[in-house]
């Protein structure tokens, strides 16, 4: 089975700002331009913020009434229908993976569990099974999709940077049993070794820190007119929040970890004793 990597969200957003500008670029309003399209003002304004999608047909339309062609937006258009490659696991709307799949760069805090992207098998698996949320047969497609993601951290023409901090508490949790943590711990210092990755371990002598609020996630774009996004999770579901001071205040938090945070070197070493006392 092929998988298409991009999100069709994402898509649907980059292709809803270019046919907005090529609108303002032929000095059109959204009501005369409605009218030449055959479709209402609303349905237009829907189109140009990427609610709805732009078929192939319609993308033709405007470049025409807009005496602008753009190499392309028809391709756009057509992918935009495309379905992501979780939906080959079973998975309909998981909310973070559409964000990370465009993400050029990601920054996260953990003080819960391993970052999803370092995961063994065996790790998410009983984090899925504590978690309660999935039935029993959709756990093991969650697991295959959550190892999918580690994909992106070797994508050869635009690798992922990820970039994260975790609590010594979250390496110390018992997760599964001595085997499953020594295995779990092997792989973080496995993915230690990829270029495009940091990991950093806050040790518990740091005592209380802003991050004992709760984990979060990061995520910057390689599209300049893509604004970073603060994710967090709850006991009831998620939050993408792209309010810039929000963003900018977790920006700040995870420097502050970032900084108390032992260096790659140490925490490696760190690592490597817990592996020991499994």
């Amino acid at each position: 089975m092929e998988f298409v990597r991009t999100s069709p969200t994402f898509r649907r957003r980059r292709l809803a700002r270019r046919i907005r500008r090529l609108r303002e670029g032929a000095g059109l309003t959204q009501e005369q331009a409605a009218a030449s399209l055959d479709m209402s003002t609303s349905a237009l304004s829907r189109k140009e913020t990427g609610e709805v999608a732009t078929s192939v047909h319609e993308v033709r339309s405007m470049m025409d009434l807009y005496d602008a062609y753009e190499p392309g937006l028809v391709d756009l258009a057509r992918s935009a229908k495309a379905k992501p490659w979780w939906h080959a696991y079973g998975i309909i709307d998981r909310g973070y993976f559409d964000l990370e799949e465009e993400a050029a760069s990601i920054r996260e805090w953990q003080f819960s569990f391993v970052p999803g992207i370092f995961q063994t098998e065996d790790y998410a698996r009983r984090v899925f099974e504590g978690a309660g949320v999935l039935e029993a047969g959709d756990i093991e497609n969650a697991v295959a999709a959550r190892m999918r993601r580690r994909n992106r951290l070797h994508d050869h023409d635009a690798p992922l940077s990820f970039s994260a901090v975790v609590d010594e508490s979250v390496l110390r949790r018992p997760v599964g049993d001595s085997s499953l943590m020594r295995g779990q711990l092997l792989k973080l210092l496995e993915c230690m070794d990829i270029p495009n990755v940091t990991l950093q371990v806050l040790p518990l002598v740091e005592g209380a820190h802003r991050g004992v609020e709760g984990s979060f996630t990061l995520l910057s774009y390689a599209d300049v007119d893509e604004r970073d996004i603060l994710f967090l999770e709850h006991a009831a579901g998620s939050l993408h929040v792209d309010k810039p001071e929000a963003v900018s205040a977790a920006m700040s938090t995870f420097e502050r970890l970032r900084a108390k945070a032992l260096n790659g070197k140490n925490s490696a070493a760190l690592i490597g004793r817990l592996m020991s006392d499994c």
